[in-house]
C-alpha cells in the first residue's frame, strides 16, 4: 500500500477483523460497558463492584469467616482482606470472633451497611433493568446469565 493509500484508509472506520468474533475480545467490551455503567450508577454511593459483591455475599452468609467470602467471590487472600479494611474503615462491616474457630474472622454487615446495600440494591436492579432492555427482554437476559455462569466454569 503506497503512502496516500495508507492515509487515506486512516481516515476511515477501524477494522477489528476477526476480533468481531472472538468471544474473549466481546466479553472483555461488554465488561469494561457494564462496568462503566456500573460506576457512573453507583458512583453517589462511593462502591465498586468488588465491595457491592462482598456486601452482597456477607449479608446473604453473616457470620461466615473471611476466607470463604473470599474463596466464593474468587478474590485472592491478601486483596480480600485490604477490600474488608476498607469495608471496616467506612462503618460497613466488621470482622468478628468466629465461635466455631478463634483465630478465623466472621463477617457481618454494619447497620450503616445493610444501610448502603439497601441503597446500592436499587441502583444495581436500576442497571439490570437497562440492560434487559439492551438485550430484548427478560428471556434473553436470562440466557446471557447462563451462558456466562457456564463460560465461568471453563
Amino acid at each position: 500500500m503506497s503512502a496516500p493509500e495508507a492515509l487515506d484508509a486512516a481516515a476511515g472506520e477501524v477494522r477489528l477483523g476477526m476480533l468481531d468474533g472472538v468471544v474473549g475480545y466481546l466479553l472483555r467490551r461488554a465488561q469494561i460497558a457494564v462496568f462503566e455503567d456500573f460506576g457512573r450508577r453507583f458512583q453517589a454511593l462511593d462502591l465498586t463492584p468488588a465491595q457491592f459483591s462482598a456486601l452482597v455475599a456477607i449479608q446473604e452468609n453473616p457470620g461466615r469467616r473471611q476466607s470463604d467470602i473470599a474463596a466464593a467471590l474468587g478474590v485472592q487472600r491478601p486483596n480480600f482482606v485490604a477490600l474488608m479494611d476498607g469495608l471496616e474503615r467506612r462503618g460497613l462491616a466488621e470482622r468478628l470472633r468466629s465461635g466455631a474457630d478463634r483465630r478465623a474472622n466472621a463477617l457481618a454487615l454494619t447497620r450503616a451497611g445493610r444501610e448502603l446495600l439497601d441503597r446500592a440494591l436499587g441502583a444495581q436492579a436500576e442497571q439490570e433493568t437497562a440492560i434487559r432492555a439492551a438485550l430484548g427482554g427478560e428471556a434473553e437476559r436470562r440466557r446471557l446469565v447462563e451462558t456466562l455462569a457456564r463460560l465461568s466454569r471453563l
